[in-house]
């Protein structure tokens, strides 16, 4: 008989990047797209960024992360796995909530790009004025 091994997913997003993420009980290791975390991420911030929903829960090297993104740059995509930990880890166990919520891990960062308008150089910024 196989057993299958116990996984809890959790979805995250973060500007236009998207993270489906998988926990299982193990040492703490970090895949993001079939690489290890600390060669993906490239910045020891975007590494301490994921890693917080642990070290917040107490729960540091218990689990070992997998992660798919696509979408955005590593910086999104840093703060869609964050997000996608802490939605695993309620999961794992739902008594985690509050400290999460409290935390702003749980709530998706709403703040995207914004589009450009016609009759403008970007976003806002108009072309400038000549009075002659």
């Amino acid at each position: 008989m196989v057993m299958e091994a116990v996984r809890y997913y959790g979805t995250g997003k973060r500007k236009n990047a998207v993270a489906r993420v998988w926990l299982k009980p193990g040492t703490g290791n970090l895949v993001i797209n079939g690489r290890p975390g600390e060669k993906y991420l490239g910045r020891r911030l975007l590494l301490h960024m994921v890693q917080q929903p642990f070290v917040l829960t107490n729960r540091v090297g218990q689990f070992d992360v997998i992660a798919r993104c696509h979408g955005g740059g590593i910086s999104g995509q840093a703060g869609a796995i964050r997000h996608g930990i802490a939605k695993a880890l309620l999961e794992v166990d739902p008594e985690l909530r509050p400290i999460l919520r409290r935390n702003g891990l749980l709530t998706r960062d709403p703040r995207v790009k914004e589009r450009k308008k016609y009759g403008r150089k970007r976003a806002r910024r108009g072309f400038q004025f000549s009075k002659r």
